[in-house]
């Protein structure tokens, strides 16, 4: 790999600390964006079967040329496919898409509580995992309620959990319940949509370090150990956003940025989305 900053998993594996979103790129837009992303330095994908892109950034990855090895790709289970069985089905599908052999993280996308067919998928998960067609496991968009229960039924935890963070919804009880049980917390719509690139505390610290307000925002990620996720269609955009290895962030304005917490949450509530 490039010299990314590694996360260690609580199953041994490691990846890379940024990575790259393609949700809401379209399936002919997103094997460009990957090519570019895995040539600007960019060695995470993170993808999802509800993205409807998975060939795109199959076709992405081969473009590029990089050795499958140095490469770490994530797709997620949609709420249709979850139970005992579908899983299996449906990581088979998303492998063929993307045309690999396993994903390197293979995420339960939403525990969709109505269903209450979350606990089984976690059991799917972990079989998935054992027959190596998924070298790590995880959840995305669970609370600490759901996480204990699968935990409690399964006996396996999650090695991460992907949840909307960003500076104006923190998750810090979340992020704290994941420390204490060893998993990783990974951040979806780190810029929070675009909603806080005209902020005018994050613009001022973006001034004194002569970075984009985006570059701070993600360096706030980094500095708090949170694996993060920028996505952009955009060449330039896609460069600047890994362009934040050269700096760190203070620890007072590390301290400004905690202050904006507003539990200012875009997407849906994991506790009724379904």
């Amino acid at each position: 790999m490039t010299n990314l900053p590694l996360i260690k998993l609580n199953d041994g594996a490691t990846m890379p600390q940024l990575g790259f979103g393609v949700w809401q790129v379209a399936d002919d837009q997103a094997a460009g964006a990957v090519k570019t992303a895995i040539a600007s330095g960019y060695r995470s994908i993170d993808t999802a079967a509800i993205y409807g892109n998975e060939e795109g950034v199959g076709r992405g990855i081969k473009a590029a040329g990089v050795a499958r090895s140095d490469l770490f790709i994530t797709t997620k289970l949609w709420n249709d496919r979850q139970g005992r069985d579908e899983p299996a089905k449906a990581l088979a599908e998303s492998l063929k898409k993307l045309k690999l052999d396993y994903v390197d993280l293979y995420l339960i996308h939403w525990p969709a509580p109505k269903q209450d067919r979350f606990v089984d998928s976690w059991r799917a998960l972990v079989a998935l995992q054992q027959q190596g067609l998924a070298r790590s496991i995880g959840v995305s968009n669970f609370t600490a309620a759901h996480l204990t229960r699968i935990i409690d039924t399964i006996g396996v935890v999650p090695a991460v959990n992907q949840i909307e963070l960003h500076p104006r919804l923190q998750q810090k009880p979340l992020r704290d319940f994941h420390a204490t049980h060893g998993i990783r917390t990974e951040s979806w719509s780190p810029l929070g949509q675009g909603k806080l690139l005209d902020d005018p505390v994050l613009a001022a610290i973006a001034k004194k370090y002569r970075k984009s307000t985006a570059q701070v925002i993600l360096r706030w990620h980094l500095d708090n150990q949170l694996i993060v996720i920028p996505k952009s269609t955009h060449e330039e955009r896609i460069r600047e956003n890994f362009a934040v290895f050269d700096f760190k962030l203070e620890p007072a304005d590390l301290a400004q940025i905690d202050k904006l917490d507003a539990n200012g949450r875009i997407g849906p509530d994991p506790d009724r989305f379904s």
